[in-house]
């Protein structure tokens, strides 16, 4: 369903956004890049050159990571190269010396696939009173719907200890874009010369789209929900996704080393896949290795195991500093969509989230992946303050320190597959900061 503002209100919003809009967006100027239908990652080897690792695979070279050769750091000693196959997987293995390179699918893997719920007409109006922070012994005012879903997680305790609220600390937000001249983000987003658009292929990451359908507004959703949890954090915007809600391996691969080079302390994925992309997988272990901290959402397909890179986190095992989070609803009952499984982690409240939704107006969503950035937000806030464990230890204690929600008959069918409960930010930083 389409909404759409009366035309008279629609004006008003244009003027609001006119004045209250500073953010430098920079022009649009290069060609979206090719979309290969597959990739490669490539263990480098002396000697090896783009030129020469292109021709033999037909393709072109995506992304050259040479910094960890020297050192033996295999996640960053690879190259990814994307082709449109003629010859089988193992041919390719075969025309490049037969090292351990791992060939996979790469159009329209990954999907950011939530749900908006509804669209406030009265958004543009409440968000250019007063720009992006208003806030009162914890609570955001503008958006009085959340209250219930913040009190449910202790937000408004957490933010009262962690009294810097996530300052010096950038969230990446790798996803369909954000409204970049939203007033809810006027200065709390990173320098713009962090920002990227890996889909259209140039430096502004804006959403695109049609209100109402597709992934339109996802991302503004994602980075607006951060904010609340982190006011004083920035958000780092990567487009990945189209307004379809799809995204490429490449895409993603790409934007998670960016972020990490741009600065980013935690990394917001509020997308998955079916499939375990190596090129992805690579990249995240690569980008953990520098105690930078990734959300994954779980899924919204109901089903019993999660999507990808979720499903990678293995309750901080191969991965200490990745996450997995599913959805409950206000009840703490697993929410109807929310994927579920031995492997998840920790769950949070994914129902009728309200955020930033674009062209100035305010929505809720409801997904794992709303879900996903109040945890992101809850480890940007422990970011910002003195810690008294190490980084590599926050992703374990904000799952440990979660409440029990399986007490009650309601999600006894789901025991030990909802992870080791529902977020409870204000526990989690009473055993992580000073």
């Amino acid at each position: 369903m389409t909404h759409r503002l009366p035309a008279a209100f629609a004006l008003l919003t244009l003027s609001l956004l006119s004045a209250c809009s500073t953010a430098n967006v920079p022009a649009q100027t290069a060609q979206a890049p090719v979309r290969y239908e597959s990739v490669v990652s490539v263990p480098l080897q002396a000697g090896d050159t783009r030129e020469s690792l292109a021709h033999a695979v037909g393709g072109e070279v995506l992304a050259w990571n040479a910094g960890g050769c020297a050192t033996g750091d295999v996640n960053d000693c690879t190259a990814l190269i994307g082709f449109n196959p003629k010859l089988g997987s193992a041919s390719v293995i075969s025309a490049l010396g037969g090292r351990k390179a791992k060939v996979e699918a790469n159009k329209n893997v990954f999907r950011g696939g939530d749900k908006i719920t509804a669209v406030a007409n009265g958004g543009a109006a409440i968000w250019a009173v007063g720009g992006a922070a208003i806030w009162a012994v914890g609570q955001y005012n503008p958006i009085s719907q959340n209250n219930a879903l913040w009190q449910q997680v202790k937000l408004e305790q957490a933010q009262q200890m962690a009294t810097h609220l996530g300052e010096g600390v950038t969230v990446a937000v790798i996803d369909s874009g954000i409204d970049l001249q939203h007033p809810a983000f006027q200065g709390a987003l990173s320098d713009a010369s962090t920002w990227h658009d890996f889909y259209a292929g140039d430096d502004v990451p804006q959403e695109e789209g049609v209100a109402g359908e597709g992934a339109y507004g996802h991302g503004t959703n994602v980075a607006g929900i951060i904010l609340q949890v982190a006011p004083k954090a920035k958000i780092m915007p990567l487009r990945v996704l189209g307004a379809d809600g799809s995204g490429d391996v490449a895409s993603v691969a790409q934007a998670i080393r960016w972020a990490v080079e741009k600065g980013a302390k935690v990394i917001n994925l509020s997308l998955g896949s079916t499939e375990n992309s190596p090129a992805v997988q690579i990249a995240i272990d690569w980008a953990t290795a520098q105690d930078v901290l990734v959300v994954a959402a779980a899924g919204n397909e109901n089903k019993d195991h999660i999507t990808y890179p979720a499903a990678n986190a293995t309750h901080g095992v191969a991965a200490p500093n990745l996450l997995s989070v599913g959805s409950v609803d206000p009840q703490d009952l697993k929410s109807s969509f929310s994927n579920y499984s031995a492997a998840l982690e920790i769950v949070g409240p994914g129902e009728h989230v309200y955020a930033p939704a674009p062209d100035g107006r305010m929505a809720s969503w409801s997904g794992t992946s709303m879900a996903a950035p109040m945890t992101a937000g809850g480890l940007a806030l422990a970011l910002g303050e003195t810690l008294k464990v190490p980084v590599r230890s926050l992703t374990g204690a904000m799952a440990q320190t979660a409440d029990d929600i399986y007490g009650g008959e309601a999600n006894a069918a789901y025991t030990g597959l909802l992870g080791k409960g529902r977020l409870n930010l204000a526990a989690f930083l009473g055993q992580t900061i000073r």
